[in-house]
């Protein structure tokens, strides 16, 4: 094995600074010598962010990242800085075709082993030239002598299904060195199958792969409206270099559309931007499956990714799990005695060492290199003035009291929080008017975020209503909304019934006072056909689109035609979501402050720092309950306008009566005006 010049290897005396190094790992060497050390997810998501390019390649365009990671600092025992070197892969690989021999089928198996007339060290295994369209389930084994052999994959899948738009001809195997494989098919649910026209293996080397990281991610479902799936995807940090969703699910087969999103900033609000889309296909044929649930998206900034799903006609889909797939990684390259290492990172401001190591990179592909291994990680301190610049945490003053509705939120650590603005908050104030305020009276700025997926609020059960007015084929029911004054919404309506065929109206009450259009009667809103004609499938919810209302009363009418009524199940109102991003001291109170009408959407300097707040970590706030608070007159212009109105209207009819009265015309001429003992004390007269 070649090692490298002494004086490298020892590494460099004074170690850098290490004031805003915010996170360490252990590094435990393969062995002395060269080493060869891949990221994983968590480093990834402490050191600083990679971009990620596209590259041609024989495979087609490969994602690559490159740039990112400056701050990463490898230390001994000493506590001396160790030189290393990022190591990008080469994305084009080396594939060696093999010479196929068959091997002996049985009853339920058949198969051929395939031999590359060398050992080589490989990690993907691909197929050519069989005929389509198949679904079969493979076993694969490796071997440099013939006689004994590794499993390497227990229970595979390959298929090519044309009319699906499905194919799979290439299996990833565990790295190793072999020099023949043997491929045996299962032939108990499908046809035998020939000899391909080709095999390939994909050869390994000190500056090829790794293949691609994978890791497994959080996956929760969400609210949603009738016909998507929702989900949240938790990833293990933000800015991180990931290029693709891969998707697990249960159930049969599925063909469906899905989009992930995340939020980025629009003008002053965080708006939710696609990422990406596929359609997702599965087809499942004697118990095998064949699938593509993979989603290419460009990589995110957040931690924190939307996923939904548009499932047609069909059950909502089940999400088990989720796989993030990253762009191709450098690998770190570093010389060792044998002994550990610490790695530290987490200082955003570090730009990227320069070492004499440098000189060695052309001679990397010829060593031999031990492959490292991460061990545990830890935080650690960050000295005085090491830290990130403080974020705005207070802003101009405002007094509370002129808002008429406050609520507190739970005090808490410092740092980013998210605050979701709920129904009631929706329909008492507007994205204009809500503030977050110190106990001082200070401003908090924010960030106001919407959401894609809705806020769904349950209603109470559909309450039948007898009307003299509607004849004995419509039924009318009472819809109760939580407040007045919601926005823009959407009502969800639900039937246990399997075949039918209604015309719905939604109506505002008759005496729906608040509302000028309902006061003259019932005025229709919106209305649909609703029909289901399938017994053996439950019924599609009824889902009716409503405009901002003040009114907390709907009157929703069914013409039933001469069938008995509809049932209703239930009834949800989807409103949009929102919340508020803000950063906050540790256990400082603060107060949400909304309804008021004579102020105008903030402007915080806030803004300029959205990329930061998009990727970092929030803790989820919820509010206390609502409470009007002592004083509201700044937030009531209206009302104090009409009460000053009544009060003027009030003067000047007492005027104008004092006016027309007996002797309270206007004043003549003592000589032609007859005797009267109160003509002298009337103040009309006198002026």
């Amino acid at each position: 094995m070649k090692s490298l010049p002494v004086a490298l290897a020892l590494g460099i005396a004074v170690a850098s600074p290490l004031a805003a190094q915010r996170a360490e790992r252990v590094i435990v060497p393969g062995g002395a010598g060269p080493n060869k050390l891949s990221f994983d997810a968590a480093v990834l998501a402490g050191v600083q962010p990679f971009r990620v390019t596209e590259v041609a390649a024989s495979e087609g365009r490969v994602a690559v990242a490159s740039g990112g990671a400056s701050d990463l600092r490898l230390f001994d025992t000493a506590n001396r800085e160790v030189p290393y070197l990022l190591i990008t892969p080469r994305v084009e690989a080396q594939w060696r075709a093999a010479r196929l021999l068959h091997i002996a089928p049985t009853k339920l198996t058949s198969g051929f082993e395939a031999d590359f007339e060398t050992a080589l060290p490989i990690d993907r295994l691909r197929i050519e030239g069989l005929p389509a369209p198949f679904l079969k389930r493979v076993q694969i084994e490796g071997s440099g002598d013939r006689a004994h052999w590794t499993l390497l994959v227990p229970d595979g899948t390959l298929f090519d299904l044309p009319n699906d738009g499905l194919e799979l001809t290439a299996l990833d195997l565990p790295a190793g060195s072999f020099r023949y494989i043997r491929l045996t098919w299962d032939d108990r649910a499908s046809r035998r199958m020939p000899l391909p026209r080709q095999v390939e293996v994909r050869v390994v080397s000190a500056t090829r792969g790794p293949a691609p990281l994978r890791t497994a991610v959080t996956v929760e479902r969400r609210p949603s409206e009738p016909g998507k799936s929702r989900f949240r995807i938790r990833l293990p940090g933000a800015h991180l270099p990931i290029v693709a969703i891969e998707l697990a699910v249960a159930g049969g087969n599925v063909l469906r559309t899905a989009r992930i999103t995340e939020g980025r900033l629009e003008g002053s609000t965080v708006v939710p931007t696609e990422l990406g889309t596929a359609t997702l296909r599965r087809s499942v044929r004697d118990g095998l499956a064949a699938a593509e649930l993979r989603i290419p998206i460009v990589p995110p900034s957040e931690s924190q990714l939307e996923l939904s799903v548009d499932d047609g006609n069909n059950p909502p889909l089940d999400v088990t799990g989720a796989t993030a797939i990253f762009a191709t990684l450098p690998f770190i390259f570093f010389e060792s005695n044998g002994d550990t290492l610490v790695a530290r990172f987490g200082d955003q401001r570090l730009a990227a060492p320069r070492y004499d190591l440098e000189a060695e990179r052309d001679r990397v592909p010829s060593l031999s290199l031990a492959a490292a291994r991460w061990g545990a990680a830890r935080e650690v301190a960050v000295a005085a003035g090491g830290g990130a610049a403080a974020m705005p945490t207070a802003g101009a003053t405002i007094d509370p009291q002129q808002f008429r509705y406050a609520r507190s939120i739970p005090a808490g650590g410092a740092g980013l929080a998210t605050l979701p603005l709920d129904a009631a908050a929706l329909a008492h104030g507007t994205l204009a008017d809500v503030r977050i305020a110190t106990a001082d009276g200070h401003q908090v700025p924010f960030l106001v975020e919407r959401l894609a997926e809705p806020l769904a609020v349950t209603l109470p059960a559909p309450e039948h209503l007898t009307s003299g007015r509607d004849p004995s084929t419509r039924s009318r029911y009472r819809i109760r909304l939580p407040y007045a004054g919601l926005p823009a919404s959407r009502l969800v309506v639900q039937t246990d019934a399997r075949v039918f065929d209604r015309e719905v109206e939604l109506q505002m009450l008759p005496n729906a006072a608040d509302d000028p259009r309902a006061r003259s009667g019932p005025v229709t809103i919106a209305a649909a056909a609703w029909r289901h004609a399938d017994p053996e499938l439950p019924a599609p919810a009824l889902t009716m689109e409503l405009p901002a209302l003040r009114v907390a009363e709907l009157s929703l009418v069914i013409d039933e035609g001469d069938n008995a009524p509809l049932p209703l199940r239930g009834a949800t109102l989807l409103l949009p979501a929102y919340r508020l991003r803000f950063f906050r001291d540790a256990q400082t109170p603060l107060t949400l402050l909304y309804g008021r009408s004579d102020i105008s959407a903030p402007r915080y300097d806030l803004a300029l720092l959205a990329p930061r707040l998009l990727g970092a970590p929030a803790q989820d706030v919820v509010a206390s309950a609502e409470r009007e608070t002592s004083d509201v007159t700044g937030v009531t212009p209206t009302i104090v306008f009409w009460c000053a109105l009544a009060l003027a209207v009030l003067a000047l009819v007492v005027l104008i009566a004092r006016l027309l009265r007996p002797g309270g015309g206007a004043p003549t001429t003592p000589a032609a005006a007859p005797p009267s003992p109160t003509s002298s004390a009337s103040p009309a007269t006198s002026e």
